[in-house]
């Protein structure tokens, strides 16, 4: 199963157009978003897949956005969320430091962050911490394709 790891997207329309449009190209129909997304219509990119997201710092609208979340059929976002796909245990947040006490666990296969606006993929211990980079603020937009079934990663250039 491979899956889009997005974050920091920041109501950038044409960069998450793009990113999404290259997703439904690559077959994909997870898309796991750490947190950033800003406000409710933003949702509406995701529609037609299984998306889930955490909330960031700048994602203020908490009831506009569980709202539409919930109009969508998605999850309910939340600030830190755990979840198995594919046997694979993931810890989802948007900053790292929120992430730390899951990453001592060693409970969790991966753990997906955001924030920095910068790709980043080190594995600690047995898990493999990972942040797709952001579609906004950064010098090159990325998001990350993960194949869970060979840990295979890939960060692919929006812009």
């Amino acid at each position: 199963m491979r899956i889009a790891i997005i974050s920091d997207t920041h109501e950038n329309e044409a960069a998450l157009l793009k990113a999404v449009s290259m997703i439904k190209k690559e077959g994909i129909k997870t898309v796991l978003h750490c947190g950033d997304l800003i406000s409710p219509p933003m949702l509406d990119y995701f529609k037609g897949f299984d998306f889930r997201f955490v909330f960031g710092n700048n994602d203020g609208e908490h009831n506009g956005l569980v709202n539409t979340c919930k109009k969508l059929g998605f999850e309910k976002p939340e600030i830190a969320k755990s979840l198995i796909l594919e046997g694979k245990n993931i810890f989802m947040c948007h900053e790292k430091p929120d992430c730390e006490e899951a990453i001592n666990s060693q409970k969790f296969d991966y753990i997906f962050f955001g924030h920095s606006h910068s790709t980043y993929d080190e594995k600690i211990g047995n898990t493999r911490v990972i942040n797709p980079g952001a579609l906004f603020r950064a010098s090159i937009y990325t998001f990350a394709i993960l194949d869970l079934k060979t840990d295979s990663l890939e960060f692919l250039r929006v812009f």
